[in-house]
């Protein structure tokens, strides 16, 4: 193997080591205005791509002990390492896929150690990030203590105006 080669297929190798989330995705049809873009939106959300030739890919992939089907990887392809949020990563390439005529497919992915085709990843793509999980369960924390909280208010009130309505009537009697 060349020089080259082998230095690319040692940093593939080593980026495929160190991230356990990536996905691969397919390209037609990108302008260089647009492969710019989508690599400086990515940049922001912590990723990066990396356009590969298949052989180098799949030799680095089962050199991390990742099995790729040749198959399954037609066209032109490259693989997206995930940032800080893999599921953010993933929404981002669909959506930009989506917003540009497919320019951009998703052939598959690994997420938290497990392979997922372009089907599966999608379907992950559509569950809500981590803050808006967050989110959700303070909020489901949240709302039986509020409405304890408005039960035992309305309680003491309830007391409070019948004590103001006695008074109020005791005082009326004395006139």
């Amino acid at each position: 193997m060349r020089e080259e080669k082998q230095l690319l297929l040692d940093e593939v190798q080593n980026h495929l080591k160190k991230n356990d989330a990536f996905l691969i995705m397919r390209y037609k049809g990108l302008t260089a205005n647009k492969a710019n873009e989508f690599r400086g939106d990515l940049a922001k959300k912590g990723g990066f791509v990396e356009i590969v030739r298949k052989r180098i890919l799949l030799k680095a992939a089962k050199a991390a002990g990742v099995e790729l089907d040749l198959e399954a990887l037609e066209g032109h392809i490259g693989i997206i390492m995930a940032g800080e949020d893999p599921l953010d990563t993933a929404k981002f390439v669909f959506k930009f896929g989506q917003d540009n005529d497919k320019a951009v497919e998703v052939l598959g992915g690994r997420f938290e150690g497990q392979l997922y085709n372009a089907a599966e990843m999608e379907t992950l793509s559509k569950l809500p990030g981590r803050d808006e999980m967050r989110a959700q369960l303070l909020s489901a924390l949240e709302a039986p203590m509020s409405q304890t909280l408005g039960v035992m208010d309305a309680v003491l009130s309830s007391v409070v105006y019948c004590l103001d309505n006695k008074c109020k009537q005791a005082s009326e009697d004395n006139n």
